[in-house]
């Protein structure tokens, strides 16, 4: 049976409860495609998600083909989120560049930020940390390899 490994459904699942383990998931999530309309915080559950087109950085050779899959971001125990530079453009697609955590003074709370290019920022105030990134579909071709530098 021939397998057409560029609709392959994508089985990566990773889950974050430390700094060390955030760290793992951003490179991961590293250069995923989020719009507006695909960023969602549920005040009633305390959560937060974000649907990308996750770059699969683990697949990545010198050359093409490069690939990305559907995945969702998913943060538990958010007690509040704050923005800057979120567009409210329909058409709008934001670069997520990073994951970092701060730890409160009481931990096992903090504060998660989710830094994206063009100097937008959302930060969520959590209770501790509690991080899924799941791909959710199957992968597809790019032409195209994000041209920076890998941050982790």
């Amino acid at each position: 049976m021939l397998i057409d490994e560029d609709r392959v459904v994508s089985s990566l699942k990773l889950l974050a409860e430390d700094a060390e383990g955030l760290a793992i998931v951003a490179a991961a999530a590293q250069d995923g495609l989020a719009r507006p309309l695909d960023i969602r915080f549920d005040g009633k559950s305390r959560t937060f998600g974000l649907e990308i087109n996750r770059f699969q950085w683990e697949r990545a050779g010198k050359r093409m083909p490069y690939f990305r899959s559907r995945a969702v971001l998913a943060f538990a125990g958010v007690v509040s989120v704050r923005s800057r530079n979120v567009s409210k453009s329909i058409d709008a697609i934001h670069s997520l560049m990073d994951l970092l955590f701060e730890p409160a003074a009481e931990p096992p709370g903090g504060v998660v930020t989710l830094t994206f290019a063009d100097d937008t920022q959302i930060q969520l105030i959590v209770e501790c940390l509690d991080v899924t990134l799941a791909d959710i579909g199957p992968a597809w071709p790019t032409r195209r390899k994000p041209e920076h530098e890998k941050r982790r």
